[in-house]
């Protein structure tokens, strides 16, 4: 199951994650969540409560740092548990999207 909140200040928005990111949360990534964190110069996103990340995650994670960073967002990725964080050095995420994006 995969379930979000989204904190927002004036300058930020910090998506909190929780649970699996895969094919089926994709869609809420995309049509849910990104138009609303669009419109803030600053986007944390979360994982501390994300356990399970597969190829389809992986794809949207990039997808949405990169859409993000288009549009002059900045955006940081923070509090990724340890067994996500070995999936993301597996798969070379941080030399992909830049070690700026992680906390």
């Amino acid at each position: 199951m995969f379930a979000y909140q989204i904190h927002k200040s004036e300058e930020e928005a910090i998506v909190v994650f929780e649970g699996d990111l895969d094919i089926e949360s994709g869609e809420v990534l995309e049509e849910d969540i990104l138009p609303i964190v669009s419109e803030y110069p600053s986007v944390r996103l979360n994982f501390g409560e994300v356990y399970f990340v597969d190829s389809s995650g992986i794809g949207l994670i990039i997808r949405t740092v990169d859409e993000l960073r288009e549009g002059g967002r900045t955006v940081k990725i923070e509090n990724v548990r340890p067994e996500v964080m070995e999936v993301f050095e597996l798969l070379q995420i941080r030399e992909i999207l830049g070690e700026d994006v992680f906390e």
